[in-house]
């Protein structure tokens, strides 16, 4: 169905990502590419200061570990660690790779998502493909 397939991976909601990885396999062509993209929201200045030394390297060794376990399973994945605001940093990649379809989780939307919106509307606001959300 789609070559080329994007799946935002956050490892707060790993019953989610689950589920997006397993919706993404059926949705990809036979031979479709899946790949997997977990942005690290950047730590404020004033705050990575009190950060123990390495934390931000060794986070990011962690993070693509954790991906490369779960492209493991997946034929034809591959990882990307980036930096930035998960929203509009997912769209920029998006923009960039051009997938035919991003495969997101969605967690139920509280009062914090009115005021400030959740990154899985982002995505689908402003993407430029497909998107399929999972809650």
């Amino acid at each position: 169905m789609y070559a080329h397939i994007l799946v935002p991976v956050s490892f707060d909601t790993e019953r989610d990502s689950a589920g997006a990885l397993a919706v993404a396999r059926l949705l990809a062509d036979e031979n479709g590419h899946i790949s997997l993209l977990h942005v690290i929201e950047q730590v404020p200045a004033y705050a990575a200061s009190y950060l123990p030394a390495g934390y931000q390297s060794e986070t990011r060794k962690t993070i693509q570990a954790r991906l490369a376990d779960l492209a493991a399973d997946l034929p034809n994945a591959s990882t990307h660690v980036i930096e930035g605001h998960s929203g509009r940093t997912i769209l920029d990649w998006a923009e960039s790779h051009t997938p035919d379809c991003i495969v997101i989780a969605s967690h139920r939307p509280g009062m914090q998502d009115l005021l400030l919106g959740s990154t899985a509307a982002k995505v689908v606001r402003h993407a430029a493909c497909a998107v399929h959300v999972i809650r």
